[in-house]
């Protein structure tokens, strides 16, 4: 075969070429937003930051959060980086978060922590202010905040003390 007396004389198999150039690509590919996503429709990144810093805004400055903001670690510099490097890859954006800290495993990074229908609801709260602060198009915000409602739904592990 052709490719096998490539090889021979030094140049690298046809499929180990095509899949180094597909890995290539690929991973080209997994650091720039995907067309059409969520992360282009809302201002890319300049957007994201905005939504990650107001989140924490509101947390740190409406006695509504109070409670949310107690359990997390100070100063808030860390968790806001991290929280916008994962909103980022979230909304369809490059996808820094996972090559930083690998897979999200969202539930199983907030088990050690009690979260209660209370918490989940002043992080959409939180999370709601900073959206609509953000995002022009309503219907576009509303689609997201409907599915991370969703999702803080399911970091729920205790309920409300009664």
């Amino acid at each position: 075969m052709v490719g096998d007396k490539l090889w021979a004389i030094g140049f690298p198999n046809t499929a180990n070429l095509f899949m180094g150039i597909f890995s290539f690509l690929s991973k080209k590919k997994q650091q720039a937003a995907a067309p059409g996503t969520v992360y282009e429709a809302i201002g890319g990144e300049p957007a994201v930051k905005a939504i990650a810093n107001d989140f924490y805004n509101v947390m740190e400055h409406d006695p509504f959060a109070s409670e949310l903001l107690a359990i997390h670690p100070m100063p808030l510099t860390r968790i806001r980086h991290v929280f916008f490097l994962y909103l980022k890859m979230w909304m369809g954006g490059p996808n820094d978060f996972e090559q930083q800290f690998g897979h999200p495993r969202l539930r199983a990074r907030h088990l050690p922590f009690t979260v209660t229908p209370a918490l989940k609801a002043q992080w959409m709260y939180c999370m709601r202010k900073a959206m609509m602060k953000n995002v022009s198009d309503i219907k576009l915000a509303n689609r997201l905040l409907v599915a991370l409602d969703s999702l803080a739904e399911h970091m729920i592990n205790q309920p409300d003390d009664k």
